[in-house]
């Protein structure tokens, strides 16, 4: 399954689990960050980052300069539950 596939069968989950004016809610301010300009600033494919230490899910710190010794690094980013 595609990535696009994939989103599709997630929105499609979304809509129908989630009350439409809530979704208008979501859309709106999807919309308003869009309108605001502030993808921008955002991290693009290829860009450099400064330094950085994070803890991953296990609480353990990581360290970019460590990771990149060994490789190439890709991060990712999720909510978790709230």
């Amino acid at each position: 399954m595609s990535l696009a596939e994939k989103l599709d069968t997630i929105r499609e989950a979304g809509a129908k689990r989630i009350p439409a004016e809530k979704r208008a809610v979501m859309g709106a301010a999807t919309r308003a960050l869009r309108d605001s300009g502030i993808a921008s600033g955002f991290i693009k494919v290829g860009d450099s980052l400064p330094e950085f230490a994070l803890d991953n899910a296990r609480g353990q710190v990581m360290r970019s300069a460590d990771l990149l010794n060994r490789g190439a690094v890709v991060i990712t980013v999720f909510r978790g539950h709230w």
